[in-house]
């Protein structure tokens, strides 16, 4: 076998969301992160299918990419990619790579529990509660969302649904108007359910992702949901951007306690923790409780000979 190259990655699940945390690309110069936001996904292309692709990866797979802070402020930087490209922020990257920092001794846990990291967006505050050297908990604070405009309708379908501003553009729809359960019994049929809605969908809005939420719960503080993103693919977690979406269109309709937190339990059953922390007349503020495990340290290699060395991507 002859070895290229090498680069090194800790794997990390944060509610069922598999992230894959590099720091060992080769070195290339950029006055800020936005600068490299720019050049990354050509700079870095070989990289990116390497270790996102398959056989060394999968559709669902999201990258975190940890270089030393710009802001003097920040305890590190951190860019988002995925197999489309880069991304400004990632609530669940930002709690896999504070998890994976502690507990591999990249950075020292500190009595006050707080951090900082450099995104995009601008610096990220995060809270991570560590004992006996595991991470056992992390809060992060969302960006402000807003409802775009709800009760829009699919005339060919006769459904209704609200377009939401968060982390990324969502479309919302309540499970009872879809005709579908949100359970694993039925997964063929909703992911074909997403792929029709996605035809509609990219004719008339830019739109991220569609979600189908039940929320026959919410008096208990509880919802179920999943989330379709617009390349096709289903988000094994109950996804960050996706709990701030469907939180935000409750809100609007004031259908929700704002002081209780509430949970979203995804398809295959993992959960994410919202609580609603600043609201105005427009927009809203929450914060997440969730924590990350790491899954693995791994070592991929490039071999110039490997037909699959771009490798493959299946959904």
């Amino acid at each position: 076998m002859k070895i290229q190259k090498s680069y090194s990655t800790i794997d990390v699940h944060v509610a069922g969301e598999a992230f894959r945390i590099i720091k060992d690309i080769p070195f290339i110069s950029y006055r800020n992160l936005g600068d490299l936001y720019e050049r990354f996904p050509r700079a870095f292309a070989e990289e990116i299918n390497l270790l996102l692709n398959e056989p060394r990866g999968f559709a669902g797979l999201n990258g975190c990419l940890v270089v030393p802070p710009i802001n003097q402020e920040a305890d590190a930087g951190v860019l988002f990619f995925n197999h489309q490209g880069t991304v400004p922020l990632h609530y669940g990257g930002i709690i896999a790579v504070i998890t994976a920092l502690l507990e591999c001794g990249q950075l020292k846990a500190r009595p006050s529990n707080q951090y900082k990291l450099e995104t995009l967006n601008g610096i990220i505050p995060v809270t991570a509660l560590v004992e006996e050297h595991e991470v056992v908990s992390v809060e992060v604070k969302s960006d402000p969302s807003r409802i775009i405009e709800s009760d829009l309708t699919i005339p060919s379908l006769n459904i209704n649904f609200s377009f939401i501003q968060a982390d990324q553009f969502y479309a919302v729809f309540k499970q009872d108007d879809c005709d579908m359960r949100i359970e694993l019994e039925a997964l063929s049929d909703l992911k074909r359910w997403g792929q029709n809605i996605f035809r509609y969908l990219h004719s008339e809005f830019s739109v991220n992702g569609a979600i189908i939420v039940d929320d026959s719960n919410i008096e208990d503080g509880i919802v179920k949901s999943i989330t379709f993103r617009d390349d096709g693919f289903i988000v094994r977690s109950p996804g960050f951007g996706s709990t701030i979406a469907i939180y935000t269109n409750l809100l609007s309709k004031k259908s929700n306690n704002l002081n209780q937190p509430f949970v979203n339990e995804s398809i295959f059953g993992s959960k994410l923790k919202a609580q609603v922390t600043d609201q105005s007349v427009d927009s809203f503020e929450f914060t997440f409780t969730s924590r990350g495990f790491i899954t693995g340290m791994q070592t991929f290699l490039l071999d110039p000979t490997d037909p699959l060395a771009a490798g493959c991507l299946l959904k």
